[in-house]
């Protein structure tokens, strides 16, 4: 009878211990990681069977992958200045990446377009609070590394919240390559030939060495996988022979309304780029564990627009998803997105409620205990009630993206309510109707028979871009139609067949790189 009596006691001890180990931490710290232009599939654990990232799986493995989780817009700074502010890009006015030319300026890149994309801000606003700067109110040291892209001198990191920036000023891409010498002012050159992933890493390993006993709010900003994509010897040829192994087809385009576009993954330099980047994240993972700090420690990742698919280095293939970075389709805006909080029990878990950028603002500030800021992030919601097996309100999420991209996407505004998807083109002013959970690849518009609901969507997106003032594009009154299409008929062929080419000349394997890439002959690895 004692014995039992002790067994029960122990056992109610123990149930106590695990209830007082999921307690959350007070203030604990904040690891956000944000990755450049990774599509959804880019991943082993999102589906990729082509690259191989074993530490940032393990970030959505040990929390909670948000399924339809997405950027606030097709390209960078917008859906960087959402981070931040916890606002959309068109109520920001940060509507196109900045450096982008608009307006007549537009005529300079000879694309021969419709219309002349709208005017956009060039710097992320002082008005609001931002995000690091919330957390610098509740208290945090906030440490800042990598690309920026929300502005030059006096919107810088440090002019926005972040008491440390290692790396962040206007570039939106890494000016020296992945291999020091960086060309970066706000980065010192390492030894020649040190990877840009790594270093950053390091520093933000060193920042939380330094500050291992105070809270931080640590964002890890990487360049990668930016063009120019750039990778080691040692790393092309893995994944060149591993292509092998998977089967060269011929071809590996189809033309998109505008540009070719990519349809397979085997790109080794990118491959090589994106697991190296996955050995920084480890890095910074593994120091986390060293300190006994993982436990205490929110981790999110995610990217800030879709996989380069076309334009730039055609780097990925989104499939299933249609599109890529600069396209209007999910494979522009639908993410990677992990949030990992160490003490909730929803570890491995999936959650298919649709969300976005600004959400992350409202959740990290709810998860330290820090007070909410509705006037601030007017655009977020807390995403606690998800991370706990809940529910949050239905509402529509926005896009504005008044330009056309460099990748082929058009001028076009998105609503979406649930399963679905209307997306209104500025040229023609049409739309298109999607069901997202019929028809992920966005291959049949189905506005023409759903009148109702096509008219009903339309009507609210129209009246929301007119409530936060969105700038809407006009007609080029110099528009050439005759030069537009041949310009498409050089991209039908002359672009689409070089393209193909090189594809095959990167998995060949006597492919030399650039010279600019000798860093990569330095470090084999």
């Amino acid at each position: 009878m004692i014995k039992k009596f002790y067994l029960v006691l122990l056992a109610g001890f123990v149930l106590l211990l695990a209830c007082q180990q999921k307690e959350a931490p007070q203030k604990p710290n904040v690891l956000f990681i944000l990755a450049d232009d990774l599509g959804y599939h880019d991943l082993s654990c999102m589906g990729s069977e082509y690259y191989e990232t074993p530490n940032i799986d393990k970030i959505g493995l040990e929390g909670i992958i948000f399924t339809d989780g997405h950027a606030t817009c097709q390209v960078c700074s917008p859906s960087r200045a959402s981070i931040m502010s916890g606002q959309f890009p068109a109520r920001i006015g940060i509507t196109d990446w900045i450096g982008a030319r608009s307006g007549v300026e537009w005529r300079k890149h000879n694309r021969y377009n419709q219309l002349l994309p709208a005017e956009y801000k060039h710097n992320l606003p002082h008005a609001f609070t931002t995000l690091p700067e919330a957390m610098k109110e509740a208290g945090y040291l906030t440490f800042f590394a990598g690309k920026w892209h929300l502005g030059t001198q006096g919107s810088y990191p440090e002019d926005h919240g972040f008491d440390i920036n290692e790396g962040g000023y206007e570039s939106g891409g890494p000016r020296g390559g992945y291999f020091s010498p960086y060309k970066n002012p706000k980065l010192e050159d390492g030894d020649p030939g040190e990877n840009l992933s790594i270093r950053l890493a390091r520093e933000t390993v060193q920042f939380i060495r330094e500050n291992k006993d105070t809270s931080f709010f640590a964002y890890l900003s990487f360049y990668a996988v930016h063009g120019p994509i750039q990778t080691t010897m040692v790393k092309w040829d893995k994944y060149r022979q591993k292509a092998e192994g998977m089967g060269i087809g011929e071809s590996g385009y189809i033309m998109e309304r505008r540009l070719p576009i990519r349809q397979v993954q085997d790109n080794p330099i990118y491959a090589g780029l994106l697991e190296t980047m996955d050995e920084a994240v480890g890095l910074v993972l593994d120091c986390l564990e060293e300190l006994g700090l993982d436990d205490n420690t929110i981790v999110v990742f995610t990217s800030d627009n879709g996989g380069v698919s076309s334009g730039d280095n055609f780097s990925t293939s989104n499939l299933p998803l249609r599109g890529g970075k600069g396209y209007q389709w999910e494979g522009g805006i639908r993410e990677p997105y992990f949030i990992k909080v160490p003490w909730l029990d929803n570890h491995g878990t999936e959650c298919p409620v649709p969300v976005t950028g600004t959400d992350f603002y409202p959740t990290l500030l709810e998860l330290v205990g820090a007070d909410l800021q509705p006037e601030q992030h007017v655009d977020g919601l807390s995403l606690v009630p998800l991370l706990n097996g809940g529910s949050i309100p239905q509402r529509p999420l926005y896009w504005h993206y008044p330009h056309y991209g460099n990748q082929g996407g058009d001028p076009s505004s998105i609503i979406r309510e649930g399963e679905w998807k209307l997306i209104h083109y500025w040229e023609d002013i049409h739309d298109e109707l999607y069901n997202l959970s019929s028809d992920l690849s966005e291959s049949m518009d189905v506005s023409t028979d759903y009148p109702d609901i096509t008219k009903r969507m339309r009507s609210k997106l129209i009246a929301w871009l007119e409530a936060v003032d969105a700038k809407i594009p006009v007609p080029d009154p110099e528009y050439n139609q005759e030069l537009s299409m041949k310009r498409q008929e050089e991209i039908m062929n002359g672009l689409w067949p070089r393209l193909e080419q090189n594809r095959l000349n990167y998995l060949s394997p006597d492919w030399q790189p650039n010279e600019d890439w000798w860093g990569s002959q330095i470090t084999k690895d």
